[in-house]
């Protein structure tokens, strides 16, 4: 990819909750795990809970609160593996039944595009997947990079997943923007020192208030104007 050296302004992006609605599917291919190895099945709100840290540790996560609620014995290893496993393979098959993109989206990274903005996905999402399913959304040729849970050996909330990307984006760190929905994304965000945009209603089991963020956004559709005060700025340090 060529990069315009004059580049102004870098954007990361979360995944899953943030550029698009995916609990749906997620919910789906998860009920299909549990259903099969003897566990209950669980609600969308369960799932957007569950959601953040990638396919692994949400059933992890939810085979565990299963335990506690009902004594049931939690799995072994292998057998998480082996869930996993079906677990991503029935998701890559229905990646795009009920998903959506969020509110404002489109109109927001084509705006960006025509800004020269270099724009990445930062996700705990498997790679192939994030990428398939940006493909299969038809916004994967809005972004120079897509690092995924399993690009590099560590992922959010470790500051590296963001620096990294930017690095390889050709970005500067100091001119660099984080859009996420969740503390995965503000706490990578806050370790970088880079800003932090929280979208409303994440997957996450907290609230706003209890997630450190810089600016607070229902969708895409009011982003434009935070964005702008970083273009106008001079650009060699932020104002939060």
């Amino acid at each position: 990819i060529l990069i315009k050296m004059s580049q102004k302004l870098t954007i990361l992006f979360d995944l899953d909750g943030t550029l698009v609605n995916t609990a749906p599917d997620l919910m789906h291919a998860h009920n299909y795990v549990m259903k099969k190895y003897g566990y209950n099945e669980r609600k969308l709100s369960d799932i957007k809970k569950l959601a953040g840290r990638g396919s692994k540790v949400m059933l992890t996560s939810s085979m565990h609160e299963i335990a506690e609620l009902s004594g049931k014995i939690k799995k072994t290893d292998d057998v998480v593996e082996k869930m996993t496993k079906e677990f991503i393979d029935f998701y890559s098959n229905n990646i795009i039944k009920e998903s959506t993109l969020k509110n404002g989206l489109l109109d927001f990274l084509t705006w960006s595009k025509k800004k020269s903005i270099l724009m990445g996905v930062c996700t705990n999402k498997q790679e192939h997947l994030s990428i398939d399913l940006l493909k299969k959304i038809k916004i994967y040729h809005f972004f120079d990079y897509i690092a995924g849970g399993n690009t590099f050996n560590h992922n959010k909330p470790d500051p590296k997943h963001l620096t990294d990307t930017v690095e390889i984006l050709g970005g500067d760190i100091n001119k660099t923007l984080m859009v996420g929905d969740s503390e995965t994304d503000s706490n990578a965000s806050r370790a970088a020192n880079i800003p932090f945009i929280l979208i409303k209603d994440g997957y996450t089991e907290k609230k706003a208030d209890e997630i450190y963020h810089d600016y607070l956004v229902d969708d895409f559709v009011d982003l434009e104007k935070i964005i702008k005060k970083y273009l106008w700025l001079n650009l060699n340090f932020f104002l939060p």
